[in-house]
Parts: C-alpha cells; structure tokens; sequence
C-alpha cells in the first residue's frame, strides 16, 4: 500500500473527504519527522515506536574494488512495532 491508496482508504472508511485525509496524514508525519530529528521517541501505543538510533563511524570496503574504507557515523531511525501489531501480523 502506498501513501495514495492509504488516503483513499481511510476515505472511505471514514466518509472524509480525501483531501482533508491527505492534509491530515502530511500534518501526521510531519509531526513525525519533527520529533525524531528533535532527539524524541514517537510512541503510538498498540502500533509501534520510532526512535532515533546513532550509528558509530566503522570499517567498511567498496565491494567493486575490495578497498577499506571509513564510514561515517550517522543517525537513523528504527520502528519498533507494538504488541497489538505484532499480534494481527501474526494472526
């Protein structure tokens, strides 16, 4: 499912209009994005978790010419999902 097909299904489901559901679910992940980059965990209690994670600088190789080099530390983000869906998936 992508980000279109997931509009027009809460559309339907929920009788608003698909544009309202568009501005709602930008301002959603915006939201987001936000407060991952501000260092803050998004908790959505009975769907998952994301969380900002650092990465340490490391060893690495270009796999075409087999020459080490350094790879940079870097910040990413990881999902965490929650009980409840972890038990639908596994249903």
């Amino acid at each position: 499912m992508n980000k279109g097909e997931l509009i027009t299904a809460v559309a339907e489901d929920t009788g608003i209009a698909k544009g309202d559901v568009e501005k709602v679910l930008g301002s959603i992940l915006d939201t987001i994005k936000t407060s991952i980059a501000k260092g803050d965990d998004v908790q959505l209690i009975g769907f998952g978790s994301f969380v900002q994670v650092e990465r340490k600088a490391r060893q690495g190789f270009n796999p075409r010419t087999g020459e080490k080099m350094e790879i940079a530390a870097s910040k990413s983000v990881k999902f965490k999902p929650g009980a409840a869906l972890k038990g639908t998936v596994n249903a």
